[in-house]
């Protein structure tokens, strides 16, 4: 994913479903370096890990 791409899905009222590593994630937070996002597991709101956005995958659209 490029940061353009991760900045609409932030901002979105949609819900979109994005993975990391095939594990379903949030995207909390940009970082400015426009390279990094901080994530958590769906399952867990306490996990969270700094990771590369082209690491970021959108899987489909949740209705």
């Amino acid at each position: 994913m490029d940061y353009q791409r991760a900045q609409q899905i932030v901002t979105s009222p949609k819900e979109y479903e994005v993975s990391y590593n095939g594990v379903s994630v949030w995207i909390d937070k940009l970082h400015e370096d426009g390279k990094t996002a901080t994530v958590h597991l769906r399952r867990s709101l306490e996990e969270k890990s700094e990771v590369t956005i082209d690491e970021l995958k959108e899987e489909y659209l949740v209705q």
